[in-house]
């Protein structure tokens, strides 16, 4: 019967890792963009509408005080009075204007006008923030959209990687290939081996790492995927499994990580 091991990465590429107890939160808002980024998507979207419309809501809010504050509510309909925004009759009025003036869409209905200091001022603070919020946003989305979590579905693994003997040298080799007609300049690849490990003094060390040579110095692990490849690993007495036999092999507990790293010429 075939074993059932728990994955440290799992065949989609997401590490099966779970932080718990991390007392320190608030070193996750001292990064708050990676933090955004690294979201689902479901509460980056509702982020991106919540900052939008409490920063509208929060200057319709100013507005409507400054025209409260001056009168303007008093004298609606007065042509011999200057408002501080012309046709501002409400919250709901003073909310439409706050968004006309965050998104500079300017209908030319709701007007400020130059009897009223205090009004420039917020036109500006208002202005300044609110690039500063779409330049954050929008570049948070667009981070977002272009992560390349979806571009990994076209690169294939072999289902299996085997051991054999290449050119009278044992080797461990699997295939990758890429499905898309659009090419990963710079690839490179790189295995990891996860396997716990016992040091001479006693030390138990769980989930070790240890790097598996799948070309380093003779530069075979950079890559031209044009078509498929196949990763040649040689067992020799460097390897991490020069002293794992055959029979011992189905025993063992361990795993193979295989990253890829390039950059997608389209993007």
């Amino acid at each position: 019967t075939k074993r059932k091991i728990q994955r440290y990465v799992r065949k989609d590429g997401k590490c099966n890792v779970h932080h718990g107890n991390v007392r320190e939160t608030y070193r996750y808002l001292t990064d708050i963009f990676t933090t955004l980024v690294d979201l689902k998507w479901r509460f980056n979207l509702l982020i991106f509408v919540m900052v939008y419309t409490v920063t509208w809501l929060f200057f319709g809010m100013i507005w409507w005080l400054i025209a409260y504050m001056r009168g303007d509510m008093d004298h609606i309909g007065d042509s011999t009075w200057t408002p501080c925004v012309s046709n501002l009759n409400g919250f709901v009025s003073a909310f439409l204007f706050s968004i006309e003036t965050e998104t500079t869409i300017g209908y030319g209905y709701r007007v400020i006008t130059d009897k009223c200091p205090e009004g420039i001022i917020l036109l500006l603070v208002q202005s300044v923030l609110g690039s500063i919020v779409n330049a954050f946003m929008v570049g948070c989305m667009f981070v977002k959209i272009s992560q390349p979590k979806k571009r990994a579905e076209t690169l294939v693994f072999s289902t299996n990687a085997v051991i054999s003997m290449r050119d009278g040298k044992l080797c461990l080799m699997f295939r990758v290939g890429d499905l898309r007609n659009s090419h990963i300049v710079e690839a490179s690849i790189r295995a990891k081996l996860i396997k716990s490990k016992q040091t001479k003094e006693g030390e138990f060390i769980p989930l070790n790492q240890t790097d598996i040579n799948v070309g380093y110095y003779t530069g075979d692990d950079r890559l031209f995927l044009v078509s498929p490849l196949i990763i040649s690993h040689e067992i020799n007495q460097q390897s991490p499994f020069w002293e794992i036999s055959k029979a011992q092999l189905p025993k063992e507990e361990l795993e193979i990580v295989v990253i890829l790293e390039g950059m997608v010429e389209a993007t």
